[in-house]
């Protein structure tokens, strides 16, 4: 990437926010197909199914209807009212409208959390690895990430036990993502209690929440109220563009964050709060459809990754990303994911991307067709042999 020149007048915000690495990979990616390169896609989690008709339906109708002008800046009480149900169905947690405030994706619901959240200087606790743009939006509000180490063995989880010597006067919350980016992997229901109870707020990103294929996931909602949860219609219902998330948030907090809502974001889209509702009322069928799909391709891509060398101690059960050690082909992932794109002309994510503890490892996304993944090993493999592997 080109590096120019930055203005000394930048803001120490600004300059001190990391690249994220996995869009560094993806446009040179884009660059090389521009020259004709054939290129299998592995590093980003998108899903890579069209948004359900039904979806898309509910959308043009509320065009058509004129609901394209703004809504309560917390959402339609129509959709916060068909979450409540959502969630009192699937956790058995009984939620008011009041509580939830929709946004224009997961990232407006983070920035409100950790804004409403967090002063200058106060601690949150993150697994290492974790999704990469965590510690940017705490250091935007001037709160510090701690990164926790966590082990391969356990599914790069928190360990409630270790985790309670992290704990300072300083730490104000810890996040836990579960299933997770980028190891795919959940919290089991005991180590969501255990990590409720030691005292902070817990922020829990449910994103990938519906996206479990062995197992159950579980809302930290049933444990504690001390919680705010971030989740939204990207990852699930195929619908990244639409940009439609929403925060839970403990009953003392909403008026606080509404005002940050109305000041900075206003409302989130009507006609698109439309489609939201038909996602969560009418949708289910297609979903089903899309899981199954992905649950053949993370046990095909499992094998043959697994078949070419790769150690995976605890499989991904969840999301759609398997994290890999290939420490044995090299210790600096970023400059691997990058030989792999000009080399084999697969696209992964650096491990480094997701934290300290992510050196040395690859993630591969699985939101991709049967067909590419096969062509993704057999190029996989050529370059392995390549190397001696």
């Amino acid at each position: 990437m080109e590096q120019i020149p930055t203005s000394p007048h930048v803001s120490r915000r600004a300059q001190e926010i990391t690249p994220f690495l996995v869009m560094d990979i993806l446009e040179r990616a884009k660059e090389l197909e521009r020259r004709g390169e054939s290129i299998i896609h592995l590093e980003i989690g998108e899903p890579d199914f069209p948004t359900p008709e039904v979806i898309k339906e509910a959308a043009y109708r509320a065009m058509a209807a004129g609901e394209t002008q703004y809504t309560h800046s917390q959402g339609l009480l129509e959709l916060r009212e068909s979450l409540c149900a959502h969630y009192l169905a699937k956790y058995g947690v009984d939620l008011s409208p009041e509580q939830f405030i929709v946004t224009s994706g997961t990232s407006p619901a983070m920035l409100l959390v950790f804004a409403g959240l967090l002063d200058a200087g106060d601690e949150v606790l993150l697994t290492d690895p974790a999704y990469a743009c965590y510690p940017n939006f705490l250091r935007l509000v001037d709160a510090i990430p701690r990164w926790v180490p966590v082990r391969e063995e356990e599914g790069f989880q928190f360990n409630p036990e270790e985790l309670a010597s992290y704990l300072s006067p300083r730490t104000k919350a810890m996040i836990i993502n579960s299933p997770a980016n980028p190891t795919g992997t959940l919290l089991p229901p005991e180590r969501l209690r255990r990590l409720a109870d030691l005292g902070p707020y817990v922020v829990s990103d449910e994103i990938y929440h519906g996206l479990v294929h062995v197992g159950q996931e579980h809302s930290i909602l049933e444990y504690t109220d001390r919680a705010f949860v971030i989740n939204g219609f990207s990852k699930l219902y195929a619908m990244t563009g639409w940009r439609l998330g929403y925060l839970i948030a403990p009953r003392d907090f909403v008026r606080p964050l509404q005002k940050l809502m109305q000041n900075f974001f206003i409302s989130a889209n009507s006609f698109v709060q439309r489609a939201g509702i038909a996602a969560l009322t009418q949708a289910g069928p297609d979903i089903a459809r899309m899981r199954a799909v992905y649950d053949e391709r993370r046990r095909f891509l499992l094998a043959g990754l697994k078949r070419l060398g790769f150690r995976i101690p605890v499989e991904p059960t969840g999301a759609f990303y398997v994290f890999v050690n290939a420490r044995h082909l090299a210790p600096d992932s970023y400059t691997l994911a990058f030989d792999l794109l000009e080399q084999a002309k697969v696209g992964v994510a650096p491990g480094i991307d997701f934290g300290p503890g992510g050196e040395g490892f690859l993630r591969f996304s699985y939101a991709n067709s049967l067909e590419n993944l096969t062509e993704a090993l057999r190029r996989l493999e050529i370059y392995l042999a390549g190397r001696g592997r």
